[in-house]
């Protein structure tokens, strides 16, 4: 291949592109140096937790590192992977399709019907290699570091095409979709507790939900304002609207993280304040207890607002109103956080029973606080 196959579109080096990514991160997972650690869920075979290697953020920045040196050589252009977008979102859908039937079809059916079982999958915890590799969190991994390249080319995009008169929105959207990947990354110990590693199954929607949707579609803002010139919003009103749109993000940031933590602190250490402030009530006895205070005591799913807040700043940051795809991500989270939420509270009045009810009664917003 010449130079110009990596400045120009190519249909096939983009179609096998989003693969040899994805097998670049996992050689990268399993050669940079990984902590250890046990997670929330029990193996049904031993009865105790699942070990998890956990070094997600060295990997993403060493993926960003390696995309910035080949740029800056001229191996392959910064913007490569926004010119060939539409061929390695094909490339990635077709990587998901053909996982999704490897990790899916040898498995024993769950009695729910091929087509359920394809979509929802059949084993919860998929790991390879002797429990080096974790199904789950590889392909949360490998989705996010393949969001943040796709976000930064997108951006250079921008940058080369419009040089001085480039709209700072559209790095600011860059830099906080970074922001949120990395988040997730410095707590990935945190995700082991969380509803999506304890309750989903590894099948159509995780597995190509993670390596297509996940990494293409959130910057799907980006898509359709990469090409477009600094809209009148941000002309007008500049840095305060660009402060807005942080602040409205970091809000949900701080709800979204503070609730995490909080739960996942009390449920590694029962009795410990969190951050030395909080004292821990709950309700319920032993295992079966739930926590009511500081964030739990306002709403039963407060972390899905802050998820929303936080997908509503990224989108006002670029500054089109008028564009829809940019309110595309945003919806996103309400279609999904929606119903997830009423399913999880299906699925913990069947665990908990009356303890449930009862933190129904004493927390009765489900996510916005006394309006839902």
């Amino acid at each position: 291949m010449t130079a110009d196959t990596f400045s120009a579109p190519n249909p096939v080096a983009g179609l096998v592109a989003p693969a040899f990514i994805y097998l670049l991160l996992l050689l990268l997972h399993l050669l940079l140096p990984a902590k250890c650690v046990d997670g929330y869920v029990k193996n049904p075979h031993t009865s105790k937790p699942y070990r998890y290697r956990i070094n997600g953020l060295w990997v993403t920045l060493a993926a960003l590192a390696l995309w910035a040196l080949v740029g800056a050589f001229d191996l392959i252009a910064w913007e490569w992977l926004y010119i060939n977008r539409w061929w390695c979102l094909t490339g990635a859908c077709i990587t998901g399709l053909l996982y999704t039937f490897w990790v899916v079809l040898p498995a024993p059916s769950t009695g729910r019907g091929l087509f359920v079982d394809l979509f929802l999958g059949r084993l919860e915890n998929v790991q390879y290699l002797h429990g080096r590799v974790d199904a789950k969190m590889f392909l949360y991994l490998a989705g996010a570091a393949m969001l943040v390249l796709n976000g930064w080319s997108y951006c250079a995009y921008h940058l080369i095409a419009f040089g001085s008169e480039y709209n700072p929105g559209i790095v600011l959207h860059a830099a906080l979709l970074t922001f949120f990947v990395f988040d997730y990354m410095v707590f990935e110990r945190v995700h082991l507790y969380t509803y999506d590693l304890f309750a989903e199954r590894v099948g159509f929607k995780l597995g190509w939900g993670c390596l297509l949707f996940y990494p293409f579609f959130y910057p799907v803002g980006l898509w359709g304002t990469a090409h477009l010139p600094t809209p009148d919003i941000i002309d007008r009103a500049g840095m305060p609207w660009l402060c807005l749109a942080t602040a409205i993000f970091l809000s949900g940031w701080l709800t979204a993280r503070g609730a995490n933590m909080q739960k996942y602190c009390f449920k590694r250490w029962p009795n410990r304040r969190f951050l030395g402030l909080l004292t821990p009530e709950v309700i319920g006895q032993g295992e079966a207890t739930l926590l009511t205070s500081g964030f739990w005591g306002v709403a039963r799913h407060i972390n899905y607002l802050g998820e929303i807040l936080m997908a509503l700043g990224i989108a006002l940051a670029l500054g089109h109103l008028d564009n829809p795809w940019p309110w595309l991500y945003p919806f996103y989270y309400l279609a999904l956080l929606v119903p997830r939420e009423r399913d999880d509270d299906a699925r913990c009045q069947a665990k908990y029973g009356a303890l449930w009810t009862e933190y129904r009664q004493q927390v009765p917003a489900r996510i916005i606080p006394r309006i839902y």
